[in-house]
């Protein structure tokens, strides 16, 4: 109620320190810079956080079952590719000397997606450092009809990054440098194996972001991120990497090194072919290197969180958010009580506010502290004032924003632990973004643990998860069609971000016309005749 909320901005900074008495645990004083927003909740009794884990560090126990080839779990036949062979094995080695992996143990990990619901049977792992010596690998198992399954940071949720049968694995891991940085235009250049989170740390430095940031930040390769188009948490503000990425390096699947590796941001010459291999998940070309544009740092950045009692609240909430912060906004994310409880259960996070129907995590970045709190400031006494939130928390400084993004950026770890997940990755006119998380509940019931529903709310994105105590053919059955043909039905995206890789490469056609499939199927023909790159992936099998 706006009784309780304090009128001037500086109340709500200190609220919590002031009211923090000096024998609280380590754990509270963790969370002891996260301000309180005063609302009906009353105090705020929340503890600590674990640490922020890598993706892929701790979501999969040692002792964890061994995961289903995929070949056996699903209907897919191998295409007539020849078999590694001593003298392919010989050759190989010639190219990348001391880099090519025959282990099963080393195998293992790169044989299975993170999430542990695919797994290959490749034999050979190849770490290549330079792009000359991708082309060299990609003519050669072009001669030899070679099937090749390229690798970034393997974070990836539909099956695109690992292989389905005995593909051979390039891994970017080794092509990890930092080409040129220029301080003026903020235009990064690098190879495709950069870690994310190091890139981002690298430009932070220099007074830049990179214009994405994902969950998976620790693991995931820039390369990857563009072969994919990854959306991220910055989507919002920053917008698609169609835009912000400028240049690539690629190598074509007969070896041909193809350098549009431009740093302009302007270049009206000729077919923007660029825009080929971005979103094509390794199937018409292996990105070697990356051009991207960096926007300045912002500042002033403030994180608040918050209670709503209903979606429809949510929304309304949106919508005065974009009328009143404008320009700072750079992130508007939505959980629904499901994924908090998750997240608890699993993590051990704490909630920061009381117990809701649905939680909201709100960003700000901005030049000028002064102007961004004063904004913030007008929009929390409006909704809190009006109902559309009834609690929250802010934090303003560094290691309180990261702790509170954790409570969003973790759900897809809690996941994980909860034991199999149903992955959908939609996008959703608004109005209806959360109606097929209600109807799924209704329609499941007890057959599935959990059904949850979180996402990226400003780009319309709703990441729809189903949990079950181990991989269900009838829950499968129940669960699809029925979710892209309800997608359908509203004219949405049955991939919003995520990709389309081996799991979902044949429900495309919910989401594209005829038209644009054959158009699409050309096109691999084209650039990849032997079909070699990344088989079984993207589009839909041929029958």
């Amino acid at each position: 109620m706006m009784s309780r909320l304090a009128p001037r901005w500086p109340a709500w900074l200190f609220w919590w320190q002031a009211a923090c008495p000096q024998g609280v645990s380590a754990q509270q004083r963790t969370w002891a810079g996260a301000s309180r927003i005063p609302g009906p909740g009353g105090p705020w009794g929340a503890t600590g956080t674990s640490p922020l884990v890598r993706r892929g560090s701790s979501s999969a126990s040692s002792c964890a079952p061994e995961v289903v080839l995929t070949r056996e779990r699903y209907s897919v036949r191998r295409l007539p590719f020849s078999v590694v062979s001593e003298d392919d094995l010989a050759a190989l080695e010639r190219i990348v000397p001391g880099r090519v992996i025959t282990d099963p143990e080393e195998l293992e990990a790169p044989n299975v997606d993170w999430l542990r619901t695919v797994r290959g049977s490749s034999k050979v792992l190849l770490r290549p450092r330079t792009s000359q010596e991708v082309a060299h690998i990609l003519r050669y198992c072009h001669e030899r009809n070679l099937a090749v399954s390229p690798q970034g940071g393997n974070t990836g949720m539909v099956g695109g990054s690992t292989p389905v049968f005995d593909e051979i694995i390039v891994s970017t891991a080794l092509m990890n440098q930092i080409v040129s940085f220029h301080n003026v235009s903020g235009v990064l250049v690098c190879q495709a194996g950069c870690v994310l989170e190091e890139l981002s740390r690298y430009v932070e430095e220099r007074g830049f972001v990179v214009p994405l940031d994902l969950g998976a930040k620790g693991s995931c390769h820039i390369g990857g991120n563009v072969a994919t188009n990854a959306g991220g948490l910055r989507f919002l503000r920053y917008g698609s990497l169609r835009g912000t990425v400028l240049g690539l390096e690629v190598v074509l699947a007969d070896g041909t090194i193809l350098n549009c590796l431009t740093s302009l941001r302007k270049d009206n010459t000729g077919y923007d072919l660029k825009q080929l291999f971005i979103g094509s998940e390794g199937t018409l070309g292996v990105i070697t290197a990356v051009s991207i544009l960096c926007p300045p740092k912002p500042s002033a950045v403030n994180v608040a969180f918050l209670g709503c009692p209903g979606f429809a609240e949510v929304l309304q909430t949106f919508c005065t958010c974009r009328g009143m912060l404008g320009e700072i906004l750079s992130a508007f994310e939505f959980m629904d009580a499901e994924c908090m409880k998750l997240v608890g259960l699993h993590l051990h996070l704490a909630c920061p506010v009381q117990e809701s129907p649905f939680y909201i995590l709100i960003e700000t970045s901005g030049s000028g502290a002064g102007h961004d709190a004063e904004k913030l400031s007008g929009f929390l006494e409006q909704v809190l004032g009006s109902g559309l939130v009834t609690d929250g928390t802010l934090a303003t400084d560094q290691r309180r924003i990261k702790m509170l993004w954790a409570l969003r950026e973790r759900i897809t770890e809690a996941l994980s632990r909860d034991g199999y997940v149903y992955k959908y990755d939609l996008s959703l006119p608004l109005d209806r973004l959360y109606d097929l998380v209600s109807d799924l509940r209704a329609r499941l019931g007890l057959h599935a643990k959990h059904v949850v529903g979180y996402g990226h709310l400003g780009d319309g994105n709703l990441h729809l998860n189903v949990t079950a105590e181990a991989f269900s053919p009838s829950l499968l059955g129940t669960l699809e069609p029925y979710v892209y043909e309800w997608t359908a039905r509203q004219r949405g995206s049955v991939s919003a971000e995520h990709g389309l890789g081996f799991k979902k490469k044949d429900v495309l056609g919910y989401s594209k016309p005829p038209e644009a499939l054959q158009l699409m199927q050309q096109l691999k023909a084209l650039l990849d005749p032997k079909g070699i790159l990344n088989p079984y992936k993207t589009l839909p099998t041929r029958t």
